[in-house]
């Protein structure tokens, strides 16, 4: 699948891209960015891949979360998509903040007329991983994931959905129980319809309770003053009850800072304050 080169910027002696491609899940053009540390021109490198939150695209994180030079200090590459389906020309797909363009909410959709290109849950486990592996120097066996808000539910429901495939996950101010809150209604209700059975299947809480096996290290970061926390939308204790109940080991930190998921910068400088936790946490497995 042929790549396009947007843009690129040398950064701690390796280098942040941003590709375009066309999709075969989603039937439009996408953008990721992707960093390649310094010992990618001689090795192949283990990749970590960042999952944003609504209203984002490929470009909040590589601009604002600096995490370049921890990635190419645990010589990791760094891929973060975009975060739905752009240009698709569905009505009603502009109309609101969370639903539609910057809202995929990585899922597949299964409702008209969402279905055809709002695939972004194979997108993220299938199409993009292959697509990556195929043109950049990786190992293909060491993969993980991390992300932000809707973008912290992406990682971990796919950490979940898929035992073995992520050697690690972590998440900023995850929705942890979509089923339960209002973005999650809104958004599983206009992709997979009014049967909430089927929300499950996107839901980490509901997920971790028929986790197979305790080996998967999770590193949560909450702010404590994140207006979302308190409005019922993130919902973490629900997911640590969870993996209490399952002994999946949770690493969950209430950090004082503000910590909002939005405004979006607001959200990134809780994210640049731990970032590097995260690279190494990711580190310690990839690198293992």
């Amino acid at each position: 699948m042929a790549l396009k080169q947007v843009s690129s910027n040398k950064c701690f002696e390796g280098f942040q891209k941003v590709f375009e491609h066309d999709s075969a899940e989603l039937k439009c053009k996408m953008k990721f960015g992707i960093y390649l540390p310094p010992k990618a021109e001689t090795a192949k490198c283990p990749v970590l891949y960042w999952l944003s939150g609504l209203t984002c695209t490929e470009q909040n994180f590589i601009t604002k979360a600096g995490f370049q030079q921890a990635a190419a200090e645990h010589g990791l590459i760094v891929v973060a998509p975009d975060t739905s389906p752009r240009g698709c020309n569905i009505e009603g797909e502009d109309e609101s903040w969370d639903f539609g363009t910057g809202a995929g909410f990585y899922v597949d959709a299964t409702e008209d007329p969402w279905k055809t290109n709002y695939r972004m849950y194979s997108y993220i486990k299938d199409e993009l991983p292959k697509l990556i592996n195929a043109n950049f120097p990786t190992d293909p066996e060491r993969m993980s994931i991390f992300g932000h808000s809707m973008g912290g539910h992406g990682a971990l429901i796919l950490a979940l959905k898929n035992p073995g495939k992520y050697k690690s996950v972590s998440a900023f101010a995850p929705i942890c129980n979509p089923v339960q809150c209002q973005w999650g209604k809104k958004a599983l209700g206009g992709y997979l319809g009014s049967d909430v059975s089927k929300w499950e299947a996107y839901d980490a809480t509901q997920l971790v309770k028929s986790y197979p096996d305790s080996h998967l290290d999770i590193l949560i970061d909450q702010g404590k003053d994140d207006q979302f926390l308190s409005a019922g939308q993130l919902l973490p204790d629900n997911f640590i009850a969870a993996c209490t109940e399952r002994k999946i080991p949770v690493v969950f930190r209430l950090q004082q800072a503000s910590g909002f998921c939005y405004p979006m910068m607001a959200g990134y400088f809780f994210i640049a304050t731990f970032i590097n936790d995260h690279i190494k946490h990711h580190a310690k497995y990839l690198n293992a």
